[in-house]
């Protein structure tokens, strides 16, 4: 999926709270229907570079956060053309993901970080 546009369903849109857990969603957070992760649900993706909420979006993959110590692995979306840095996914994305060890996946030719 790596580099091609997939449409997401956003199910915790930027500025909502988790239901369980009460933090507010800094980001778009969606999945993608018709998928299953290693989880056993939909692959969950998150929605950088739209600061507004959103019900779905269609953006381009541009890399895939590897959790190695759970089996649910998250997409990153951005509007075509626009990238972002590992450091930039890390820290947006660090509402949910502090909470794990991962290694950032990308097309050939991008440096993969791990924290």
């Amino acid at each position: 999926m790596l580099g091609r546009p997939i449409c997401i369903l956003i199910e915790r849109p930027l500025g909502s709270r988790h239901p369980k857990y009460g933090f507010i969603y800094p980001v778009n957070y969606g999945y993608v229907p018709g998928t299953i992760s290693g989880d056993g649900e939909a692959l969950d993706a998150y929605l950088l570079g739209i600061h507004q909420p959103v019900d779905t979006y269609t953006g381009q993959v541009i890399a895939v956060i590897h959790r190695l110590d759970d089996d649910d692995d998250k997409l990153v979306l951005a509007p075509e053309g626009m990238s972002y840095s590992d450091e930039d996914i890390r820290a947006l994305t660090a509402f949910q993901e502090q909470w794990f060890t991962s290694v950032i996946i990308r097309q050939a030719g991008y440096e993969l970080n791990s924290g």
